[in-house]
Protein backbone atom coordinates (compact mmCIF):
# COMPACT_ATOMS: atom_id res chain seq x y z
CA UNK A 1 0.00 0.00 0.00
CA UNK A 2 2.84 2.62 0.69
CA UNK A 3 4.31 1.81 -2.05
CA UNK A 4 1.51 2.63 -4.48
CA UNK A 5 0.74 5.99 -2.53
CA UNK A 6 4.85 6.81 -2.56
CA UNK A 7 4.31 6.19 -6.42
CA UNK A 8 1.52 7.68 -6.82
CA UNK A 9 3.18 11.34 -5.01
CA UNK A 10 5.85 10.68 -7.16
CA UNK A 11 3.82 10.47 -10.08
CA UNK A 12 2.21 13.65 -9.29
CA UNK A 13 4.85 15.44 -8.09
CA UNK A 14 7.22 14.96 -11.39
CA UNK A 15 3.74 16.07 -13.79
CA UNK A 16 3.11 19.13 -12.20
CA UNK A 17 7.02 20.20 -12.51
CA UNK A 18 7.54 19.12 -15.49
CA UNK A 19 4.60 21.37 -16.44
CA UNK A 20 6.20 24.54 -14.84
CA UNK A 21 9.07 23.73 -16.19
CA UNK A 22 7.44 24.01 -19.92
CA UNK A 23 5.16 26.86 -19.16
CA UNK A 24 8.79 28.91 -18.05
CA UNK A 25 10.12 27.62 -21.35
CA UNK A 26 6.98 29.50 -22.95
CA UNK A 27 7.52 32.64 -21.49
CA UNK A 28 9.26 36.03 -22.85
CA UNK A 29 9.45 38.38 -20.33
CA UNK A 30 12.63 40.58 -21.47
CA UNK A 31 11.47 40.14 -24.48
CA UNK A 32 7.95 41.35 -23.75
CA UNK A 33 9.43 44.37 -21.44
CA UNK A 34 11.47 45.98 -24.71
CA UNK A 35 8.87 45.67 -26.84
CA UNK A 36 6.39 48.00 -24.14
CA UNK A 37 9.61 50.16 -24.01
CA UNK A 38 10.15 50.43 -28.12
CA UNK A 39 6.32 51.16 -27.69
CA UNK A 40 6.75 54.18 -24.99
CA UNK A 41 9.94 55.39 -27.28
CA UNK A 42 7.29 55.46 -30.70
CA UNK A 43 4.12 57.58 -28.40
CA UNK A 44 6.93 60.10 -27.25
CA UNK A 45 8.55 60.65 -30.74
CA UNK A 46 5.04 61.34 -31.80
CA UNK A 47 3.91 63.57 -29.03
CA UNK A 48 6.96 65.80 -29.36
CA UNK A 49 7.23 65.55 -33.04
CA UNK A 50 10.15 63.81 -33.66
CA UNK A 51 8.70 61.12 -35.61
CA UNK A 52 6.26 61.96 -38.74
CA UNK A 53 2.95 60.25 -39.36
CA UNK A 54 4.43 57.86 -42.41
CA UNK A 55 7.77 56.98 -39.68
CA UNK A 56 5.29 55.90 -37.12
CA UNK A 57 3.11 53.53 -39.08
CA UNK A 58 6.53 52.15 -40.64
CA UNK A 59 8.03 51.36 -36.88
CA UNK A 60 4.81 50.31 -35.84
CA UNK A 61 4.57 47.66 -38.21
CA UNK A 62 7.94 46.53 -37.82
CA UNK A 63 6.60 45.97 -34.11
CA UNK A 64 3.52 44.32 -35.30
CA UNK A 65 6.30 41.72 -36.86
CA UNK A 66 8.37 41.36 -33.99
CA UNK A 67 4.84 40.17 -32.23
CA UNK A 68 3.54 37.89 -34.93
CA UNK A 69 6.74 36.14 -35.00
CA UNK A 70 6.60 36.12 -31.13
CA UNK A 71 3.16 34.09 -30.92
CA UNK A 72 4.61 32.17 -34.13
CA UNK A 73 7.73 30.61 -31.57
CA UNK A 74 5.39 30.46 -29.11
CA UNK A 75 2.81 28.54 -31.02
CA UNK A 76 4.49 25.21 -30.27
CA UNK A 77 4.64 25.66 -26.58
CA UNK A 78 8.61 26.00 -26.09
CA UNK A 79 10.69 29.12 -27.73
CA UNK A 80 13.71 27.93 -28.54
CA UNK A 81 17.20 29.55 -27.99
CA UNK A 82 17.70 30.93 -31.65
CA UNK A 83 13.67 31.73 -31.61
CA UNK A 84 14.93 34.11 -28.96
CA UNK A 85 18.24 35.09 -30.70
CA UNK A 86 16.02 35.96 -33.66
CA UNK A 87 13.60 38.08 -31.69
CA UNK A 88 16.39 40.06 -30.06
CA UNK A 89 18.20 40.50 -33.16
CA UNK A 90 14.58 41.65 -34.44
CA UNK A 91 14.03 43.86 -31.37
CA UNK A 92 17.77 45.45 -31.90
CA UNK A 93 16.86 46.43 -35.49
CA UNK A 94 13.94 48.27 -34.23
CA UNK A 95 15.25 50.13 -31.40
CA UNK A 96 17.84 51.31 -34.02
CA UNK A 97 15.46 52.20 -36.73
CA UNK A 98 13.50 54.25 -33.82
CA UNK A 99 16.91 56.19 -32.93
CA UNK A 100 17.23 56.90 -36.52
CA UNK A 101 13.94 58.21 -37.15
CA UNK A 102 13.78 60.63 -34.23
CA UNK A 103 17.24 62.08 -34.56
CA UNK A 104 17.07 62.39 -38.47
CA UNK A 105 15.70 66.19 -38.11
CA UNK A 106 12.76 65.85 -39.76
CA UNK A 107 9.55 66.97 -37.84
CA UNK A 108 5.74 67.25 -38.22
Amino acid sequence: MKRIIIGMLLFIIGTTSSQKISAQSNRTPGIRHQQFKEQRRIREGVATGELTRKESVRLQMQQAKIQHDKRFAKADGVVTPKERAILRSEQERASRNIFIEKHDMQHR
